[in-house]
């Protein structure tokens, strides 16, 4: 009774300890925090509000007296404990349990007034004692509670000392060492009785009195009849089919073109074999569960190595010598394809089997992975068989569709955490079969000893490169690390097409021709783009996008340059259009190609740089499908379906990917592709203010709040990785719930800097399955929590993303701990920005305490406080 201070410290204390708690005030303003903690606010039938000045309870009507008297005599008998707390400034405390309440009050009912020191609010309380009634009732009335809760309340007194005194004058200005007192503040000036000399008391003090709760506007609904409902389900039918349409009659018109340019029935025969694989993978990577994004662009970054076949088939071209030394720019560039793309396998397999033994528990059954070898051994036996029996080219084919088989397995497999490990064994596999069947390619195609040697010592001194990088990369370094990766394979892919065209020159279609044009095109841009990203995600770069003056003039243009470059490199005769007539074929086609490889690598670095730190998630995505698209080019210059296959799985994987991504953050897929194109250079609008104090919180307040609370969520981000405080959270998070509470985890799909990088890092630490949760799962679940702590997230935990039109993450969902009760955030400083650079609002909510200080000291400090 009284839903003061006492009262709504009483309430949660109540609530902690499993009680079914109802609250009564006179002042209808206390409603809404009542219900807010999950107690039920009682009322009467008279309406009348209690406010009084100073946020005090004033004297009621007799009438209202009457009505308050019927429901506390119904709840009495009902109810087992009652506390008081109501009082009235320099008046007697009012009765509110009267004698009649008590008279039917269960017997061992208890009543602590802590009104007891005014005269208290139960009709028989002596202050200072503990007295029994006739019935069997306990009414507490000690007026020293403060001195018998000694720490407590010296706690509860110097954190409300300190932060009035910090209110006062040192975060008003929010300068450091700026002091200046707020007059206009309402508890400032209440509260200040003298100021420069002069007394403020009684005259300069306003008094306060708190604003009338808004009134609610009534909407009003408007009932539609059935036709008028059935006439916007149309509507909408429609416009989904007026869209399937339009898509279907795109995908007409281009397989028509390339019916009229294929050169055979064996480009036919790759397209089909391209599109069921892209079916294929569109299907399978939409189960991937989001926990296992980041294994999965880990698995597909190493299947994409896959670029080693064009290099291996470019050293058994013409393969006479007997050197170990390339002796042919075609066979240097079949080198230059082969050592990148062996880094890429072994390095990104390594790493993405590191990252799915970590989501392996002691209680998981054993997996017998080496009894795989059994199968892997009778195919790869068959293919040495073949070339025994004279059978090598179909052999060689069949072993080629097992590797496309075991690629697209590898994708299903990391369906869920069970099967994911089973999913790198079977990408493994298929990159495996994938070279043999090309080493068996080379053998049909005349290579020499020499050739072999060669891929074996260039796979040899790739595999360790890769293993050496992958054994230094842990799940914090795993962003910038799938970046690089993807540099090589764009390297790869514009060494292998260049190669090609290096040793046919004079000899190729116009599809070949054409494939090879577009091979370099897409591995220039997935070069240096990845590098860009590599280098914004490392630290390296300003994550700022770079905002050039007509930005997305410069990238038409150089997409300009490089279709005019195709047009001549595949018809030279337009040499003369051109104004290079004076050139060769060959010539122009060489310098069409080289220009290509250029422009297409400046528009890949201009593109990266364009975009913001904060979409760097959805970049490595892009890269990740551009790697498949390159290796689809190949396919088609080098007549390999394997190629096109494991090239569409990787494209249609990234894409949807980007797509998922692009929701996430409530970014548009097209601006993100082209650099930021169509968006504003500079934000429009007038900046939101921030309004408020930043509260800055202790460990001591974050372990009592903990330890207070029933619901619990944690919220990581990047700087929980970056600070390695994954195992002291974890740790936190399993002692919260040996206590009995609900502890849960909330992820955001782009925490980190890609696609679940959270997940794996929390799974380094042993935390359960179960604890975590995606943001669609729980993001309406904070106004029911408790507590949440926030540890190293900003941008995903930024209010202004829903407030602030003129912020870069403006749009972009994110997870609303502000909602919840309180919520701790943890930061080295309270000037450190987020990844977008900019500060955010929550900070200066009344509900957010900052604990400063490094996040793994922090989390330490907090485990040790919960250990004692």
């Amino acid at each position: 009774l009284g839903v003061g201070v006492a009262g709504l410290a009483a309430i949660q204390t109540a609530k902690n300890m499993g009680a079914i708690v109802r609250a009564f005030d006179v002042r209808s303003v206390t409603k809404e925090q009542v219900e807010s903690m999950g107690a039920t606010f009682l009322e009467v039938e008279i309406e009348e509000d209690g406010a009084g000045s100073g946020g005090y309870a004033k004297e009621m009507s007799d009438e209202y007296k009457v009505a308050q008297a019927k429901m506390m005599l119904e709840q009495a008998s009902d109810v087992d404990v009652i506390i008081t707390t109501a009082l009235i400034p320099g008046r007697k405390a009012p009765i509110l349990v009267n004698q009649e309440m008590l008279d039917v009050m269960k017997p061992g009912s208890v009543l602590v007034d802590l009104a007891a020191a005014n005269g208290g609010n139960v009709a028989q309380t002596q202050a200072d004692e503990v007295i029994t009634t006739e019935n069997g009732v306990t009414i507490i009335g000690y007026t020293d509670l403060p001195s018998r809760l000694a720490s407590t309340s010296s706690t509860l007194f110097g954190n409300n000392v300190a932060k009035f005194i910090l209110s006062i004058g040192p975060q008003t200005t929010k300068e450091k060492g700026v002091f200046q007192i707020d007059l206009e503040d309402d508890a400032v000036q209440n509260m200040l009785i003298t100021y420069a000399g002069e007394a403020r008391f009684p005259d300069k003090i306003t008094p306060f009195n708190p604003p009338p709760p808004p009134v609610k506007a009534e909407e009003e609904l408007v009932e539609k009849s059935a036709e008028e409902l059935l006439a916007e389900a149309d509507a909408i039918q429609r416009s989904e089919f007026v869209k399937n349409a339009g898509v279907a009659s795109v995908a007409a018109l281009g397989l028509l073109a390339f019916g009229l340019n294929a050169d055979g029935e064996e480009s036919t025969s790759l397209l089909a074999t391209f599109a069921l694989a892209g079916l294929a993978g569109y299907q399978v990577v939409w189960g991937v569960a989001p926990a296992l994004h980041s294994p999965l662009m880990a698995v597909t970054n190493a299947i994409s190595g896959m670029t080693a076949l064009g290099g291996m088939l470019l050293l058994a071209n013409d393969s006479t010598s007997s050197s170990l030394v390339p002796d042919t720019p075609a066979h240097w560039m079949g080198a230059i394809a082969t050592v990148l793309s062996f880094v890429n396998i072994v390095g990104g397999f390594l790493i993405s089997g590191k990252m799915l033994d970590l989501f392996k528990r002691p209680e998981d059954p054993k997996d017998y992975f080496e009894l795989y070898a059994v199968p892997s051994a009778i195919l790869l036996t068959g293919l040495a068989a073949g070339y025994a029996s004279g059978n090598l080219d179909t052999m060689s084919g069949s072993v080629a569709i097992a590797a496309a088989i075991c690629s697209i397995g590898a994708i299903a497999g990391l369906a869920d955490q069970k099967t994911a490990r089973t999913g790198n064994v079977l990408g493994v596999a298929g990159v495996t079969f994938g070279l043999a069947a090309t080493a068996a390619d080379m053998s049909l195609a005349g290579a020499g000893t020499a050739a072999f040697e060669q891929v074996g010592l260039l796979g040899a001194t790739g595999s360790a490169v890769g293993a050496a990088v992958a054994s230094q990369v842990g799940p914090t370094e795993l962003p910038q690390t799938v970046a690089a990766f993807h540099s090589l394979v764009g390297i790869a892919a514009m060494a292998g097409a260049a190669g090609e065209y290096l040793g046919n020159v004079g000899g190729l279609d116009g599809g070949t021709l054409a494939a090879i044009y577009l091979a370099v095109f897409i591995g220039g841009i997935t070069f240096t783009g990845s590098v860009v990203a590599y280098g914004k995600l490392a630290g390296m770069l300003d994550s700022a996008p770079l905002a050039l003056p007509g930005r997305d003039q410069i990238n038409l243009s150089m997409v300009g340059v490089i279709a005019l470059g195709m047009a001549a490199f595949l018809n030279p005769s337009l040499g003369a259009a051109l104004g290079v007539d004076g050139l060769t074929p060959e010539t122009l086609q060489l310098s069409s190609l080289s220009v290509a490889a250029v422009v297409s690598s400046v528009l890949g670095l201009h593109l990266v740089s364009s975009i913001g730190g904060p979409d760097m998630p959805v970049v490595i995505t892009v890269l990740n499908s551009y790697s498949g698209w390159a290796l689809v080019a190949e396919g088609f210059l080098l007549g390999n379906p394997l190629l096109c296959q494991v090239g569409a799985l990787i494209g249609f994987s990234g894409a949807i990917l980007t797509y998922i991504m692009c929701e996430a953050m409530g970014r548009n897929i097209a601006s993100v592709i082209f650099g930021g194109a169509g968006t504003p250079t500079v934000a429009a609008g007038e900046k939101v203010e921030m309004e408020g104090e930043i509260t800055t919180g202790t460990v001591d307040n974050l372990r009592e709040a903990l330890l207070d609370a029933d619901n619990i969520m944690i919220v990581p981000g990047y700087g929980l990785a970056v600070a390695q405080a994954q195992f002291a959270v974890a740790d936190i998070a399993k002692k919260l719930r040996e206590m009995g509470k609900t502890v849960r985890f909330g992820i955001h799909p782009v925490a980190g800097r890609m696609p679940g990088q959270l997940n794996v890092l929390l799974a380094e630490a042993s935390v359960p399955y179960d604890m975590v949760f995606e943001m669609e799962e729980i993001n309406e679940d904070f106004p029911e929590v408790d507590v949440t702590v926030v540890i190293g997230a900003s941008d995903t935990v930024s209010s202004a993303a829903e407030d602030d039109p003129t912020c870069s993450i403006y749009g972009m969902p994110v997870l609303r701990v502000w909602k919840s009760k309180t919520v701790f955030v943890s930061k080295r400083t309270i000037g450190n920005t987020g990844y977008a650079g900019m500060e955010n609002p929550i900070l200066y909510k009344d509900n957010v305490e900052v604990v400063l200080g490094d996040a793994h000291d922090t989390c330490e400090a907090v485990r040790s406080a919960l250990s004692s």
